[in-house]
């Protein structure tokens, strides 16, 4: 997958928003008959625009997970989608009407689930999603019970196990102070050479060139970045507290 390729093709999103039409009621059902028959006959492009669709949707509905889509939450959803400028009508026009309730996000969340194969576990790939959604839901600066749940739900249709939706939270949330333990998936108890080799393992995992390698877009590498900022800072805290021990 390169960089959404599909938002770089006017005609292609001009059909599918044309089959999917303006209307609220079974928006979900348009999108996925739109994808279906506009694209049928192209699997890679079909996945491309799956992707992107799915991408746009499950960004409106967790910005309208608390009730109200403000701002802020719009400007952080155009930080972690990026698109071309000359696709900016388009991208608004499917986000305008995936916003209009959350009705339907578990299904879009299925979808993206897929991509990592069935059963497979802690998808890293998903796991940028995840981390794009936080980014959405904390612009406003509170994370609302609501979110936090719509959160959660995501991560378990995406086979994100319980501990490790903990790990991706607590790079976002501070409950009361954030543990740099938690972040980086490691004990109070073990030596610092168990948590650097931890740390060192989790920066390969996360780097942008591992991430472009498992098809990761670009679009979503805003998302590793701030990822990365948390497990540096993580690491640093831990390091400063053996280093005066």
């Amino acid at each position: 997958m390169t960089d959404f390729a599909c938002l770089h093709i006017s005609s292609l999103w001009e059909k599918l928003l044309g089959a999917i039409g303006d209307a609220a009621g079974s928006a979900l059902g348009r999108v996925v008959e739109a994808i279906r028959t506009v694209f049928e006959g192209d699997p890679e492009t079909r996945r491309q625009v799956s992707f992107s669709v799915a991408i746009i949707a499950l960004s409106a509905k967790m910005a309208k997970a608390d009730g109200n889509v403000n701002e802020k939450e719009v400007t952080a959803f155009r930080q972690i989608f990026d698109f071309p400028p000359e696709e900016a009508q388009n991208v608004a026009r499917l986000y305008n009407l995936a916003r209009q309730d959350v009705a339907g996000y578990e299904a879009y969340a299925s979808k993206l689930a897929n991509l990592c194969g069935t059963g497979a576990h802690n998808c890293p790939m998903l796991e940028n999603v995840v981390d794009g959604l936080f980014h959405i839901a904390k612009a406003d600066g509170l994370l609302h019970e609501k979110e936090l749940s719509f959160l959660a739900r995501i991560a378990e249709i995406f086979r994100i196990d319980e501990n490790h939706f903990r790990r991706i939270m607590a790079r976002h949330v501070e409950l009361e102070g954030r543990d740099p333990y938690l972040v980086l998936g490691v004990s109070p108890e073990d030596d610092f050479a168990t948590i650097r080799k931890r740390y060192r393992s989790l920066v390969i995992e996360h780097h942008p060139d591992k991430l472009h390698a498992r098809g990761v877009p670009a679009a979503l590498h805003a998302a590793a970045t701030e990822r990365m900022a948390a497990l540096n800072a993580a690491y640093s805290e831990i390091e400063k507290e053996r280093r005066a021990a």
